[in-house]
């Protein structure tokens, strides 16, 4: 497996002026493609989880915007930057603790202010592919920087899915991952299926079998006995890898429900905790993760499965999406600028000096 091997799975295509989208919701029994024409079934994809994933959100709004602009250039050249500004609200609302969808939005923002009024087509979409190429670029850096964390072969357990499909390409975490296989540096990968949109089971589980790297799925509530059971074994698991949506400028990182659990049990079993996320995830003018806005999803996802009704009649439920693992649970932030060991406000704040 080589990183020029990201390109076989492809979670966002333009193509023939046309935004087109793996829908990710029915994977991996259909792999099918839906295209979109307008900012408000865009915005609407993001909320259905047709795409997921901050860097995957943050190209698809970017994308969703030339849509934009197009479309309100054609009604009035005159106007169409006073226009589109409902289409970028529509877009920044769809799902709120993804903070490549802001840096993708106010990107995009800042160019259409400065653009003449013939032609601007042209150059969003330049951009908007600018920015899908650089996050793919960025993922392989930050594989290779992870990979060299490993220092010994070993087991290794993901969470969720921050891979190919949560990217433009390759991915954060399962970027790390498939650069460490490549290094001979894991020998199998243990994937949580990730209630209640299951997408380790059905997205990074896929992913893996696509690559030919060893994949045995868990409920989340066996890591603690496979983390503890596995380092009397010849395959530990050592490290503990995944993605992130936001993280804090202190080093607080958020991330799929579930993270902070396996970041506890990584601190309290003796091995490693690491994050892959481009700088883009990294939001510096928050102070911590207290002021990470966390999405609360409708409660049906968890009453519910397939759907079907499970839970019991009458019976309440909360979803967060997210949790929120401090900053001093963290062994490793991997960037695609360098890796931040043992974060805190300091050595964020020095990483971010070497982003321009």
């Amino acid at each position: 497996m080589t990183n020029k091997d990201y390109d076989s799975i492809k979670p966002i295509i333009w193509q023939d002026d046309t935004l087109q989208l793996l829908d990710q919701r029915l994977l991996p029994s259909e792999y099918t493609y839906i295209s979109l024409n307008n900012a408000k079934s865009v915005a609407q994809a993001i909320t259905d989880m047709v795409v997921r994933g901050a860097p995957a959100i943050g190209i698809t709004a970017a994308f969703g915007i030339v849509i934009a602009a197009r479309q309100r250039f054609a009604e009035n050249p005159g106007t169409w930057k006073q226009a589109i500004e409902e289409d970028l609200q529509i877009l920044a609302q769809s799902r709120p603790t993804a903070v490549n969808l802001f840096w993708a939005i106010d990107l995009m923002r800042e160019v259409i202010k400065g653009l003449a009024v013939d032609d601007p087509i042209a150059t969003l979409l330049s951009l908007a592919k600018q920015i899908h190429a650089d996050d793919i670029a960025a993922n392989i850096k930050m594989g290779e920087f992870g990979a060299q964390l490993i220092e010994e072969k070993c087991a290794v357990l993901t969470h969720c899915n921050a891979g190919a499909l949560a990217t433009g390409g390759y991915g954060t975490a399962l970027g790390v991952i498939r650069s460490a296989y490549g290094h001979d540096k894991i020998s199998c990968v243990y994937a949580d299926e990730t209630r209640p949109w299951l997408q380790g089971a059905r997205l990074t589980a896929w992913e893996m079998v696509h690559d030919d790297i060893p994949v045995s799925l868990l409920v989340e509530g066996a890591a603690a006995h496979m983390i503890k059971t596995s380092q009397a074994t010849d395959n530990p698991i050592k490290w503990i890898i995944v993605g992130s949506d936001r993280i804090a400028s202190n080093g607080d990182v958020a991330n799929k429900i579930g993270t902070y659990a396996l970041a506890v049990l990584a601190r309290h079993h003796g091995i490693k905790f690491m994050v892959a996320a481009p700088t883009t995830t990294i939001d510096m003018n928050i102070a911590d993760g207290d002021d990470i806005p966390i999405e609360e999803r409708s409660t049906l996802e968890v009453l519910g499965f397939s759907g079907k009704e499970v839970a019991a009649k009458g019976a309440e439920a909360r979803n967060p999406a997210f949790d929120v693992t401090p900053a001093e649970l963290v062994d490793a932030i991997v960037t695609e600028k360098g890796v931040v060991l043992n974060p805190n406000l300091e050595k964020m704040k020095t990483l971010m000096t070497n982003v321009g």
